[in-house]
């Protein structure tokens, strides 16, 4: 595969007439990290929305490597947001199998995802049973059923507790371990290595 990496070069956003950020800059290799910070209303999630696509930039380019745009968006990119994005009707088996199913992997994903973020024995419960905590867990187990490169991460660790906060964390670094990159926009600090790009500084 073409070598992947994502690069923000002199980006600006503007959001309902509002100018979020402008001249943005940050590169990052597979291997590396960085976090997204600043004010509510800074443009965090908006930036995460803008790599992935979902938004149009006023300024600047975004690029990853030698890899095209639409390739990358279509292929390399998880984005997982502040709101969980699960249907409540389904099973958190159903959801897990429909993400394996949609990014092309299959049942053994599935349920090594569910196995690594302790939901084996919750897959047969609707999510609209689940708390808090667990739909966060069943959100992030995407990223493990469907692997993808590049994890685009909206505060990922609320409302973890403090264990699952830490085994998230391995499990970020793993990831990176494996060439991943990941983007994350928190009010926290990830418990990996990280870079810091803050907003509206």
């Amino acid at each position: 595969m073409s070598q992947l990496g994502l690069s923000l070069e002199k980006l600006s956003l503007r959001r309902g007439g509002r100018l979020l950020f402008e001249q943005v800059e940050l590169k990052l290799a597979p291997g590396e990290a960085a976090t997204l910070t600043g004010r509510n209303g800074a443009g965090k999630t908006s930036l995460l929305r803008a790599v992935a696509g979902l938004v149009a930039v006023e300024e600047g380019r975004i690029g990853f490597g030698a890899v095209e745009p639409a390739q990358a968006r279509a292929e390399m990119i998880h984005l997982v947001g502040h709101l969980d994005g699960l249907k409540p009707g389904r099973t958190a088996r159903e959801e897990l199998g429909f993400w394996s199913l949609w990014c092309g992997t299959g049942a053994t994903s599935a349920a090594h995802a569910a196995d690594a973020m302790g939901l084996a024995g919750l897959l047969d419960l609707e999510v609209r049973r689940l708390s808090a905590g667990q739909r966060r867990r069943l959100a992030l187990a995407r990223l493990l059923a469907a692997p993808r490169p590049i994890w685009l991460l909206d505060e990922p660790l609320s409302p973890l507790d403090a264990e699952w906060r830490a085994r998230f964390g391995e499990v970020m670094a793993q990831h990176l371990t494996g060439g991943g990159i990941i983007l994350a926009a928190v009010h926290d600090p990830l418990p990996i290595p990280a870079r810091e790009l803050e907003l509206g500084a």
